[in-house]
């Protein structure tokens, strides 16, 4: 009864939210909270605000989008700080249709279902509160009813600016029904819901020929024409289109770009002057913020058009590419694997690491830059530290193909084939091999693959295999490492004491024999050269380490084995060429003897406790690397 119980609250809380008063009693509210009468396009920018923003290397992180979209966060801080914050500043912005540009499966539409979503969340809150005219079928902003002649003095007095026209329903009923006495009407709080068309839209394109125009501002109700005499009584309209239905909230248009023109022309007027014609009436008000989305093909089209020039003027475009992330690029297959019907498999670790390597590849632009490649570039623009390049490099690789990402293999591929590697293996779990191999396969069947772009994307498959063989050699190594912590402090903490003895210029004394003895340098040496150091670039790269070490000692901290990215590198890897032909021999053997049985199921009981795999996957990971230690 748990969910039932949840139902009653969210209903019980729904009541205990709801307002209605009258207009006076309005006023007494907004002296009070002015933010309650914010615009619409305010509305979205202080919801997203309102949610948090981190600032992580100069680029801002909105935490409202954190939960469905990864590795966009230009995109979005552009979106944000380039369309929203200036609207919500009511510059001129605000009088432009916002278009969402870029490939399939870039995330456009789930940032705009977040946006939707998010609104009829902030609706409920007392930041986001709405109110409007009780019994408006368009939710009218109820500042509309002070008469234009005192907005000026309403200025003075509140500080809110008043745009917009009573609309003509509201108009007659302030005269019916109130007797033109503004202070009488009545108003009540509503909340967004896109389901019950309050505050939100959606339109989507159909076929021309049988598209009413009706569906966008609403119709004559014939029923009533009878009773109420004219088609022109505002009684006798319907209005119930989505751009009514949308007011004091955000309009959708799926697909903008293949609407038929009598539709867009519309948005003409509501975007400039904030108010669009509908039946024998005056100009109707609205206060909506607009979103469409396309790809860029469409745009491309749209634009080459000359009879489209009014609404170019009228368009803000926002392109969405893909992410560029290898790390980001795994949460998204995260996210739909669990939104699947596949979230029981197992997918073994670093199988959608490599997926995701392959993706990126196909995205990324090859680098004019000397001395980088594709895979340097893809590190690079995932956070990782490449020798020889800064965040210097990342930005001038970054502004060298403004437009990098907006082609390449989409998410939703990637996925499509994970589910035919699953059906196809017909068991509970998969590795990395099953990925790539069903990524190849269905190269041939993609609709939009050249031939040229296929034997570049069979290549890309061949570097994430390699990266991958890399990253599996290295898993179990280290799992083979018996107290791996231990053994790796170990050697940290003689290879610390030997650079500390060569930077000062001091001798060690053997702790058995009591003799003085000159720095190691073989152990030094062969600790460096796991991560490229020189021989020339050795002297630097010690005092580096003993600067790094002074500093934790005058702050009273412990140097550690994490404390030096590069040193704990550089130890991983000097351990795991030490270790690497007693791994050999355990995985390779086809009849282990005691022992070395004894070590393969410890190396599975590590890989299953302390990875993340599963024991079908752990021994799988153990036969490929065996095999790939004996090429």
């Amino acid at each position: 009864m748990d969910i039932l119980n949840k139902v009653r609250k969210y209903r019980d809380d729904e009541d205990r939210l709801k307002w209605e008063g009258t207009f006076a009693e309005y006023l007494a509210l907004i002296k009070e909270r002015p933010e309650v009468a914010q615009t619409a396009h305010s509305r979205v920018y202080n919801m997203i605000k309102t949610a948090g923003v981190e600032e992580v290397d100069g680029q801002k992180k909105y935490n409202f989008f954190n939960r469905e979209i990864y590795g966009l966060e230009s995109a979005l801080e552009r979106l944000v700080e380039e369309y929203f914050h200036p609207a919500a500043r009511r510059l001129d912005v605000r009088k432009r249709i916002l278009l969402l540009m870029g490939p399939v499966s870039g995330g456009k539409s789930t940032i705009v279902t977040m946006l939707k979503r998010g609104l009829e969340q902030f609706s409920r809150t007392d930041e986001g509160a709405v109110y409007a005219i009780k019994g408006c079928p368009m939710h009218e902003d109820p500042l509309h009813l002070i008469p234009h002649h005192l907005r000026d003095d309403f200025y003075k007095e509140y500080g809110i600016r008043i745009e917009g026209s009573l609309s003509p329903l509201n108009t007659m009923r302030l005269e019916q029904e109130y007797g033109g006495r503004i202070e009488d009407v009545l108003i009540e709080r509503i909340f967004f819901s896109e389901d019950r068309r309050v505050g939100i839209g959606t339109f989507t394109p159909s076929d021309p020929k049988s598209q009413d125009i009706a569906d966008l501002t609403g119709s004559i109700d014939f029923s009533t024409i009878a009773e109420f005499g004219s088609e022109s009584d505002p009684r006798a309209y319907r209005f119930d289109g989505e751009l009514n239905k949308a007011n004091r909230g955000m309009m959708e248009f799926q697909e903008m770009l293949k609407l038929d023109e009598k539709f867009l022309w519309h948005l003409l007027s509501l975007t400039q002057e904030g108010n669009f014609k509908a039946g024998r009436f005056a100009l109707i008000s609205a206060d909506e913020l607009i979103v469409a989305h396309t790809n860029e093909t469409e745009y491309r089209s749209f634009i080459s058009n000359k009879k489209n020039e009014a609404l170019h003027s009228r368009i803000i475009v926002i392109p969405i590419p893909y992410n560029l992330k290898v790390s980001e690029e795994e949460h998204i297959y995260e996210k739909m694997i669990r939104e699947s019907d596949m979230a029981h498999v197992h997918i073994a670790p670093h199988a959608l690491r490599a997926a995701a390597i392959f993706s990126v590849l196909t995205r990324l632009e090859v680098p004019k830059k000397q001395g980088i490649d594709l895979l340097k570039k893809m590190r690079l623009y995932d956070g990782e530290n490449v020798e020889g390049f800064n965040d210097v490099d990342v930005q001038e690789l970054k502004k060298e193909f403004p437009n990098e990402g907006m082609h390449g293999i989409d998410p939703r591929y990637i996925i499509n084939r994970i589910s035919s590697a699953i059906i196809r293996k017909d068991v509970p779990s998969i590795n990395a091999l099953d990925v790539l191999r069903a990524l190849k396969d269905g190269l041939d069947q993609h609709p939009s693959i050249s031939q040229e772009d296929r034997e570049k994307y069979i290549n890309y498959i061949a570097v994430a295999r390699r990266e991958y063989d890399e990253i599996a050699k290295n898993e179990v190594q280290k799992a083979f490492v018996y107290s791996y912590e231990e053994s790796a402090k170990h050697l940290m903490n003689n290879y610390l004491d030997n650079v500390e003895a060569f930077c000062n210029k001091n001798k060690l004394r053997d702790q058995l024999t009591g003799e003085e003895m000159n720095p190691d340098e073989k152990l030094m040496r062969s600790i460096e050269e796991q991560i490229g150091v020189s021989e020339n670039a050795k002297k630097a790269f010690r005092e580096e380490i003993l600067i790094r070490l002074s500093a934790y000692a005058r702050k009273g901290q412990r140097f550690d084995y994490n404390s030096h990215e590069r040193l704990r590198e550089a130890i991983q890897k000097k351990l795991f060429t030490d270790l690497k032909d007693i791994v050999k021999i355990t995985t390779s053997s086809k009849n282990p003897d005691e022992s070395q049985l004894k070590k393969i199921n410890d190396v599975v009981a590590t890989l299953v406790d302390e990875y993340g795999y599963n024991t079908t996957s752990a021994n799988e990971l153990l036969r490929y690397v065996g095999s790939l230690l004996n090429r």
